[in-house]
């Protein structure tokens, strides 16, 4: 027997407990991931024509350097959202499901991290 009311008990709380904040923050990602991706096809299609130096000096400038890791970072947030998921959804033996979204967190973190060392050493001059 519980104290609480069936409204306490419902509101928000899934099984997993953080359903609807896993929710919110997927679908803000994915809102923060129209402009930015509107910005990289533009700037992707202005950096056609240019070499490699041209580029470098390109990324130097804060105003391709900062929307570039936002877009970074969005994207590889929403993928991981994305893909946990799927594998929550669709890997139904438990060590599989803890296995399969240990070594997507990983992989998701190193290709992010990666990207955006990427970004910094190009910004700083490398």
């Amino acid at each position: 027997m519980s104290i609480r009311t069936p409204l306490a008990r419902v509101r928000g709380l899934g099984a997993a407990k953080d359903g609807t904040h896993h929710f919110w923050v997927q679908r803000l990602t994915a809102i923060a991931l129209i402009p930015l991706t509107i910005w990289f096809v533009i700037m992707l299609t202005c950096a056609l024509g240019m070499d490699r130096v041209q580029l470098a000096k390109w990324m130097r400038s804060p105003s391709a350097a900062a929307p570039m890791a936002l877009f970074l970072i969005a994207g590889f947030w929403h993928l991981k959202l994305g893909l946990q998921v799927v594998i929550e959804d669709y890997v139904h033996h438990e060590g599989w499901k803890t296995g399969s979204i240990i070594a997507m967190n990983l992989a998701v973190v190193t290709l992010g991290v990666t990207g955006l060392a990427s970004i910094f050493f190009l910004a700083m001059g490398g």
